[in-house]
């Protein structure tokens, strides 16, 4: 769906929105807890990554979400963000309870 240096983005292939896109760094880190292991240069770069990622798939509004560790519900152990957006003709609102359960 989209790559850049070092990161890409896929689509979710549950989707739980209307836009459902997982963005992951090439380099693998089990999850947020090890983000230390990212130079500060390659950190900001993975969140530009994430917001230009947004911006690629139009979306204006959208929720960003890592799960860290199996008590979150993270079932894949390597760092991803999940990008959540909706459909501007959608008709009803996701809550963030909602969404947070379904992933």
């Amino acid at each position: 769906m989209h790559a850049a240096d070092g990161f890409v983005a896929i689509r979710d292939i549950a989707p739980k929105a209307d836009t459902h896109l997982l963005v992951l760094p090439e380099r693998h880190v089990a999850s947020f807890r090890e983000i230390s292991e990212f130079p500060a240069d390659e950190a900001k770069r993975m969140l530009d990554f994430v917001a230009e990622t947004a911006k690629v798939a139009g979306l204006d509004d959208y929720r960003l979400v890592v799960n860290v560790g199996e008590g979150a519900g993270q079932t894949v152990f390597h760092l991803h963000w999940h990008v959540l957006g909706r459909d501007a003709h959608a008709q009803e609102p996701h809550t963030a309870d909602t969404a947070v359960s379904e992933l």
